[in-house]
């Protein structure tokens, strides 16, 4: 997979949340079919390595690490944080470094509570990972989700952007069918599509009236970052409460994702309540996002990825979509130009 992804391989994506790696005990994480192994080293550090080990393809992720390397559990071949074998117990009494037996090695950054891993193969990282917003700002909360999805980046990147979907999949969690027209500005940029919803008495659900008892007014943006991220901002007022779903998608393979989904809240005082139920309340919308993906998915996969069909309310689909699919191509062609469409949709 990631040999036919094109440019979309040169990014950063999650792997695991800072706090699943302990010193010593290694992990297993698929991205973009590749399986990979992670260890936190003795300073902390994290080091990845492909997950199998060169001699006879057993998984490292399975043997031993010891500071700042990890030994096969089937002959003991030992390889650093870069990849090279350091040590073939079988060849002496010592072992023997035989550099030229060596696995790949991927950079990994550690931010945000996550653990990023590069997956360009020879292109070098020319970014940081994406900066989740709002950790450790005063006056905000946040906490991570965990979620695995049967579907694909793109599916996925669509559906948490997807207001028309709300009333029907999310229908009396997040949402009721108002019949109401939404006013909606939809840019292409470079590398993100922008969504600004113009609607002046917009909500979501019950926890608009707990959580915004004075009837502030509500901004509410979604914005696509590339290959893999979105951010869906409910600003209330000047910025004096706020309620922002960040997620961004790991690929597994062609049919599998992993989304690292941060909540991020600002509530004043009432967000002391916030951790006894929101928890619970974003879990069940998320599972009914797990669940319509997985609907469209088994049809994919019996019909084939063949095109959507869309109309002029499905804008940021198109949009997201033209993004992708220029990357994934490699960059043959003109890449997508910036453009703005203003649109109307009902619900």
């Amino acid at each position: 997979m990631r040999n036919r992804c094109g440019l979309l391989k040169n990014a950063w994506y999650a792997a695991a949340q800072s706090s699943e790696l302990r010193r010593n005990k290694p992990i297993s994480r698929i991205i973009l079919g590749e399986m990979l192994v992670l260890w936190r080293l003795a300073d902390g550090s994290v080091a990845t390595l492909l997950d199998r080990c060169p001699h006879r393809n057993a998984l490292l992720s399975e043997g031993t690490c010891n500071g700042t390397t990890i030994a096969c559990p089937y002959h003991g071949w030992t390889f650093d944080t870069r990849g090279n074998c350091v040590r073939i117990p079988s060849e002496s009494e010592d072992g023997t470094t035989r550099r030229q037996r060596s696995t790949e090695a991927f950079p990994v950054q550690e931010s945000d509570g996550l653990v990023w891993v590069w997956m360009g193969g020879d292109v070098a990282p020319d970014r940081p990972p994406f900066a989740m917003p709002f950790r450790g700002v005063e006056g905000w909360r946040t906490y991570y989700m965990a979620t695995r999805f049967e579907n694909d980046v793109t599916n996925l990147v669509e559906n948490f952007m997807d207001v028309p979907h709300t009333v029907f999949v999310h229908r009396g969690w997040f949402r009721e069918r108002r019949g109401i027209p939404v006013r909606t500005t939809v840019e292409r940029r470079t590398e993100e599509v922008l969504v600004t919803y113009h609607l002046d008495d917009d909500s979501i659900g019950f926890t608009d009236r707990l959580f915004n008892p004075k009837g502030l007014p509500m901004v509410h943006t979604d914005h696509f970052f590339m290959p893999n991220t979105t951010r869906v901002d409910y600003i209330y007022g000047e910025a004096e409460r706020g309620f922002v779903i960040t997620s961004t998608c790991t690929p597994i393979d062609d049919s599998h994702t992993q989304v690292y989904t941060l909540i991020s809240y600002k509530y004043g005082a009432l967000g002391r309540l916030a951790p006894f139920f929101l928890p619970w309340y974003t879990r069940k919308v998320i599972e009914q996002d797990v669940d319509i993906m997985a609907i469209q998915r088994r049809a994919l996969n019996h019909y084939g990825q063949a095109d959507f069909s869309s109309t002029a309310a499905d804008a940021l689909h198109v949009f997201i979509e033209s993004l992708r699919e220029w990357a994934e191509s490699g960059g043959e062609g003109a890449r997508p130009k910036p453009m703005t469409r203003e649109m109307t949709f009902w619900i």
